[in-house]
């Protein structure tokens, strides 16, 4: 638009500041989510609520839009599907003096939301001149270089449809591999679940597709079977799917199942490495997994089962008659089982353990406990999955809880 001065760029404290948005949408319920994250009071008017609009963070008018509901707000955006809805929003907007922002013609509006992204402490926001796809594609190449990376285009267009599954570590985004950051970039869709990086989410393009595998209509938990088909199903579609998973997607996961379904349906499939919260819980904690003088090894084990289940492959036995250090994934649930079968294959006792929960996230807890009250422990500080608990003398820096009668932390 050369006809027009440029924009001006400014940062907006909406915090506490009451702010209308007319539809409920994708791209309403995106605006919300950001309008509600600066800490913007919100209120949306629309006919019809989406499902990723929260009733219970944001006031909903079910009906349709009139002139006097801009009244009283700081700010007001416009993200119908309907240019006259849209134009008339604004309009009232600009009667009493209000910014408006439109979200289907830039030419037109008032107010921009630029292409945003948050390294550190550092916020980076570009305006594409109404070209909002040149505004994503410059945020997430200065994004990259934030990070550590070089500059180079998000997506390449002349490709085949692949799957690509992604380890995501513990959960912190900034423990995602670069690699890993590069491929959700150049996805067509993110099949993702409640573990892993999952903030990262909300701040990739509007473009890009997410599918939690944890939600589809239904079925509370989808089948490994239905996961692989959709996996199948979107790569022979021609897009580019990303299957993030917590952690490293072959270690104690089902990464290598899905690998062998997309390779038997002829479905290209790159495997990129990922942090597994086996190693990153204990070091999270100040846990040396192994330490000269101590151990010299460390055992994984999945403890999704419990000891003397069928399903279970694990020799309790020989892991209780070593020094190893253990490391249980999975295990927050048959917890008084494991510390049983560990006791009575010879394990002391008073071998200090940790439990850490939540790993590299802001609410990690890392709590204490000796393996003949290891259960007790956790069940007095309602522990609760994600957890990794950590058996071996290494944890013995990690002061114990005080018991039953202790409250959460």
């Amino acid at each position: 638009m050369p006809d027009r001065p440029p924009r001006l760029p400014l940062f907006l404290d909406v915090a506490g500041r009451s702010v209308l948005v007319v539809g409920a949408g994708a791209v309403a319920a995106r605006r919300t989510a950001r309008l509600l994250d600066a800490g913007a009071r919100v209120t949306v008017v629309a006919p019809e609520r989406s499902d990723a609009i929260d009733p219970a963070r944001v006031e909903v008018v079910r009906r349709r839009f009139a002139p006097d509901d801009v009244i009283g707000h700081s700010l007001v955006l416009a993200c119908t599907d309907d240019p006259e809805v849209n134009s008339a929003v604004a309009a009232a907007a600009e009667a009493q003096g209000i910014w408006c922002g439109r979200a289907d013609n830039a030419a037109e509006s008032a107010v921009w939301f630029p292409a945003v992204a948050q390294v550190d402490d550092v916020t980076v926001a570009v305006g594409g001149s109404g070209d909002p796809g040149r505004a994503t594609t410059m945020r997430d190449q200065l994004e990259l270089l934030l990070r550590g990376g070089e500059l180079t285009s998000r997506r390449s267009r002349a490709r085949e449809g692949r799957v690509v599954l992604v380890g995501g570590g513990p959960g912190d985004p900034d423990l995602l591999t670069l690699k890993g950051y590069r491929a959700l970039l150049d996805a067509d869709v993110v099949v993702t679940d409640r573990l892993g990086p999952t903030d990262l989410l909300a701040r990739l393009p509007s473009e890009i597709e997410v599918l939690d595998v944890g939600k589809i209509p239904r079925a509370s938990a989808p089948s490994q079977q239905r996961i692989n088909d959709l996996l199948i199903e979107r790569a022979r579609a021609g897009q580019v799917v990303v299957r993030l998973k917590g952690g490293d997607p072959f270690v104690l996961g089902r990464g290598s199942e899905e690998v062998e379904a997309c390779a038997a349906a002829g479905v290209r499939v790159d495997v990129i490495p990922g942090l597994s919260s086996a190693t990153a819980a204990a070091t999270l904690a100040g846990v040396p997994l192994t330490e000269r003088g101590v151990t010299q090894q460390f055992s994984v084990v999945s403890g999704h089962v419990p000891p003397g289940d069928p399903r279970s492959t694990v020799d309790w036995a020989a892991l209780a008659s070593t020094d190893a250090t253990l490391v249980l994934l999975m295990a927050v649930a048959n917890l008084p089982a494991i510390e049983q079968a560990l006791l009575a294959g010879g394990r002391d006792g008073q071998t200090p353990c940790a439990i850490v929960e939540n790993a590299s996230l802001s609410s990690q807890r890392i709590i204490g406990a000796r393996l003949d009250r290891l259960a007790t422990v956790a069940q007095a500080h309602a522990v609760v999955p994600p957890a990794v608990v950590v058996i071996g003398e290494v944890a013995g820096g990690i002061s114990p809880a005080d018991g039953a009668d202790a409250p959460p932390t």
